[in-house]
């Protein structure tokens, strides 16, 4: 198992008279440079067009001189930036040029809640220069960190976000049909059916006049883009159908196969979890709940403490999916101690109580099933699926 990642401190202690630190203001038409320099008491920034990376290579090397003329020795180079548009392209550059590179959590960086916030691109970069400065000293709960992934995993991770893309497509599509249908009386059309397209030309409006010819113009242009979505779908499903077939050559497909086996749990929701979380160096069971936002957020000050709820901050595509298997896991493992244990809490309530619980059964079935991923123990009396 590889090593656990800690977003909230660094690896390796601070010393500001060998460390040259640089945050970088990310935009569409200009990048930001700042940087504290060893022996130098003003802060510097620059300029610079987007992805020139020669360019800041080059006044890198510019910093580390001015620090050997202040009398200092450069023996480390922090560079940050938020995570955003430009993803981890420039992290994975900056890492293979030798720099240690530092992706911030831009939801985790405290900004002044007055209400009328200056910002501009020179003020955003001091802040994350002084954010960046106080996560180096380890000062506790002052931002989180996003883990660099490599450029396979973020590969892995594309077919299954690119088919929920696909999916909402299909959706809207038919939900357009199914409206313009209605328009002239017309329900109960399956767009998705073989001869969907012989049905449509036959179609009569309620009155039983033929469809005006610019609507039938439109419901086949739809019909049209409704095939080539649904074979998009199909084939990338038959790539992710292959999984179960092979051998599985790396661990995370070593991990989707023994998942997809567990009753209840299918092909398409294994491999999401494993591709967007089990696959990742997770501490402990925390750092997996925190990770897919089902974590606490308690509110105290003073004498008033109550429960505000799970957070939410995580992964909304593995949330959305692990509270959906929670339910499934009621109805095809009824005899599973998680299953037992949503019964005797709920005892027969309906509505709210049964809401609340399933979010707290959803965190303790995401963390045993990360654990059967790593350990290969079953959830607690959960039955596999026959063969």
């Amino acid at each position: 198992m590889s090593r656990a990642f800690e977003p909230d401190k660094p690896a390796t202690a601070f010393d500001h008279d060998s460390t040259l630190v640089i945050a970088l203001e990310l935009s569409g038409k200009s990048w930001e440079v700042g940087a504290v320099v060893p022996g130098v008491e003003r802060r510097a920034k620059r300029r610079m067009a987007p992805r020139a990376m020669a360019d800041l290579l080059a006044r890198i090397e510019r910093w580390r001189g001015e620090a050997a003329r202040a009398g200092r020795s450069v023996q480390r180079v922090v560079v940050a930036y938020e995570a955003g548009r430009d993803g981890f392209w420039i992290a994975r550059y900056l890492q293979a040029c030798g720099l240690e590179v530092q992706v911030m959590q831009p939801a985790s960086i405290a900004v002044d809640r007055r209400a009328r916030r200056v910002k501009t691109d020179r003020i955003d970069l001091d802040m994350l220069l002084r954010t960046l400065l106080a996560w180096l000293r380890g000062e506790p709960r002052v931002c989180s960190m996003v883990r660099v992934p490599s450029e396979t995993e973020e590969d892995e991770r594309r077919p299954g976000r690119e088919r929920e893309v696909l999916v909402r497509e299909r959706v809207a599509i038919e939900n357009r049909i199914e409206n313009l249908l209605c328009l002239h009386g017309i329900a109960g059309f399956k767009p998705r059916l073989k001869k969907a397209g012989d049905r449509l030309r036959e179609l009569r409006s309620f009155a039983g006049a033929p469809l005006p010819a610019r609507m039938m113009a439109e419901l086949e242009r739809l019909m049209a883009r409704l095939r080539i979505v649904c074979e998009q779908i199909a084939e990338i499903e038959a790539e992710r159908n292959e999984i179960a077939q092979r051998a599985a050559p790396d661990r995370a497909e070593r991990m989707i196969q023994p998942l997809a086996g567990i009753h209840g749990l299918g092909l398409e929701t294994a491999t999401l979890l494993v591709r967007e979380l089990f696959c990742r160096p997770l501490r402990d069971r925390r750092a997996v709940a925190a990770f897919v936002g089902l974590a606490g957020t308690p509110f105290q000050s003073g004498g008033m403490a109550r429960e505000q709820g799970i957070g939410k901050t995580g992964n909304p595509r593995v949330r959305r999916v692990v509270m959906q298997l929670a339910w499934r896991w009621l109805r095809f493992q009824p005899d599973s101690a998680l299953s037992r244990w949503f019964a005797v809490r709920t005892a027969g309530a309906r509505g709210r109580i049964r809401k609340i619980m399933i979010v707290a059964m959803a965190r303790k079935l995401l963390v045993a099933l990360w654990r059967f991923v790593e350990t290969g123990v079953l959830p607690q009396d959960a039955q596999a699926r026959s063969t």
